[in-house]
């Protein structure tokens, strides 16, 4: 690191505290008012910057870079509309406790309120959606921002930053003084004395548990903790849409996901469990259903680093508040070894019970999922979109790491997975990075293709085409009487000639071998993105499904319609 200080100007400090922070990947899009950053960014030769094709697919690949590396992922943009045009992104990361620090410009601090050219409130406008914000009207304080913003990103419960910086902000000059990144200090969890003897007490004498594995797994860095904690146990798992891959799926005691599309097993399990033990969960709707019924059996341990969260949506037995790891470790001596076997033969039979066959011949999103997974073993990472797709890879494909699956969880924010699929890519350059999308997705981001292929990315890009808004429809064919208003797609849209026209190699697949040899191929090819284009029915559902506002145990499929 530098030692010496030097004048710079507030554009050129930020690039220094970049490096300060050991940043090299930056995604973004130009403007005039962040005209100063971008200048400063000419020649950085440490610094990788990637310019999307829209600002939410930048902020997007950003949190995707996060999500999947751990680090922080760095996002820029001008004022409004391209600070705007980020707002999605950023609530989307807010949810899934995503760390990114968003750099934004504004019009100069003597034209703030003043309803100036492409001026915006953008710090009042995000505080409900992001972890802390920095309006920075003054150069001095230019630095002290980024580094507390990247502090604050990825300690405690990760979350994205917002520091929004005036344009007189980035073009003063100001003492810069190099300073180490301020790193967290992880104290041990204090946990006393009665709730250390409640939590043992209630793992040790469960006759029917269950453990619920949450995203604040990986988020800790407790993988291997919690999978001593099954063994130890011998506990049936399940995890959240968020948790997928923190448990390995392949292993014995793996029920499946819990939830509105989750599998009869665990849903029917959890209705009939006597204890539940909850790892880095926020206990959503999607999971509880109908939370006065939920696991209405279960006296339940909440483990969780943010006290917020805490009986928040259901009510708990006991609660310890902290990380994770460190609190399974000081539990783990006096947890005792113990077998459930009754209760594990119990769940293994309704398991086989409610296999679910998939079409071993036609061309279906469940047989294209299960051929991924066939060819790829599970070592790949692979990002969605959101609807039908992203539960059917979330249910039929086997992920057995952390940080394998990056999809949008709380938010549900169509339009994701592209950009997402691009800062995995960038940030795991030894993966192959599949990204799995809707036609309607696709319709929404498939510009961004033209930073895959200009950057020479070998993403593979799934689009599952029933010429509808799937999900929506399943919904509408359920529970509206089938009146499918503004769900079908017959606009007779080419996405394989468009792909092809965006310079990305792309083939259609009619039928379910055909789909088979091109995927083969595709995963071949190291340079430059393949789209692959599956056609298939409209009515095709996504089951398991539990009613919106039902009981998860009340979960149904095609046989129950």
């Amino acid at each position: 690191m530098e030692t010496s200080t030097q004048q710079l100007s507030g554009a050129k400090i930020i690039m220094k505290v970049l490096r300060e922070e050991k940043v090299d990947t930056i995604f973004w899009y130009p403007g005039g008012a962040a005209l100063p950053v971008y200048d400063a960014l000419y020649g950085e030769l440490q610094l990788k910057h990637y310019r999307a094709t829209h600002e939410q697919q930048a902020i997007h690949a950003a949190d995707g870079y996060a999500r999947s590396t751990g680090k922080v992922g760095v996002c820029m943009a001008t004022s409004w509309p391209g600070a705007l045009n980020l707002v999605t992104g950023i609530a989307t990361a807010d949810a899934d406790s995503s760390p990114i620090v968003v750099i934004t410009a504004n019009v100069p601090k003597t034209l703030l309120g003043k309803n100036a050219f492409q001026e915006a409130d953008f710090t009042a406008i995000v505080k409900p959606i992001s972890k802390a914000q920095f309006l920075v009207t003054d150069v001095k304080e230019v630095a002290n921002a980024l580094r507390e913003a990247f502090f604050l990103a990825r300690s405690w419960r990760p979350g994205p930053v917002v520091v929004d910086i005036t344009k007189n902000a980035l073009t003063d000059i100001t003492e810069y003084i190099p300073q180490e990144p301020k790193k967290e200090e992880k104290k041990s969890v204090s946990i006393d004395e009665q709730t250390f003897e409640t939590a043992i007490d209630l793992i040790n004498s469960a006759q029917k548990p269950f453990v619920l594995v949450g995203g604040g797994v990986h988020l800790s860095g407790a993988n291997e903790e919690v999978y001593q904690l099954v063994k130890k146990i011998n506990a049936p798992v399940c995890n959240t849409l968020m948790g997928k891959g923190d448990f390995p799926e392949t292993d014995e005691l793996y029920m499946g996901m819990i939830g509105m599309h989750g599998t009869k097993t665990t849903n029917k399990g959890i209705g009939e469990c006597d204890f539940i033990i909850a790892l880095g969960t926020r206990f959503s709707d999607r999971v509880t259903g109908n939370t006065k019924t939920f696991a209405k059996k279960a006296k339940i341990l909440h483990i969780d680093i943010d006290p917020l969260e805490i009986g928040k949506n259901v009510p708990v037995t006991a609660s310890i508040v902290g990380d994770l790891k460190d609190i399974l470790h000081q539990l783990d001596p006096y947890i005792q070894e113990t077998t459930h076997e009754e209760w594990i033969a119990y769940l293994q039979t309704l398991r086989h019970q409610y296999t679910v066959s998939t079409h071993k011949t036609l061309l279906t999103c469940p047989s294209v999922i299960e051929e991924m997974y066939q060819q790829t073993k599970g070592e790949v990472i692979i990002t969605t979109e959101v609807g039908q797709h992203q539960m059917r890879t979330a249910q039929y494909y086997k992920f057995k790491k952390k940080r394998s699956l990056i999809t949008s969880g709380g938010f549900g924010t169509m339009g994701f997975g592209l950009g997402a699929a691009i800062g995995v890519q960038i940030g795991n350059p030894d993966k192959r990075v599949i990204n799995v999308a809707g036609d309607g997705c696709f319709r929404m981001n498939s510009n961004e293709l033209l930073t895959a292929v200009e950057n020479h990315l070998p993403i593979i890009q799934i689009v599952i085409n029933n010429n509808s808004l799937g999900m929506v429809r399943q919904w509408q064919s359920l529970f509206c009487d089938q009146k499918y208003s503004a769900t079908d797609m017959n606009d007779q849209a080419d996405f394989v000639a468009m792909s092809r026209g965006l310079g990305a190699r792309a083939f259609r697949a009619t039928t379910l071998e055909e789909f088979k040899k091109i995927f083969q191929q595709a995963l071949q090819e190291k340079s430059g993105p393949t789209v692959i284009v599956c056609e298939i029915g409209k009515d095709d559902k996504v089951f398991p499904m539990v009613a919106p506002g039902a009981s998860i145990e009340d979960c149904f499929d095609e046989n129950d319609v």
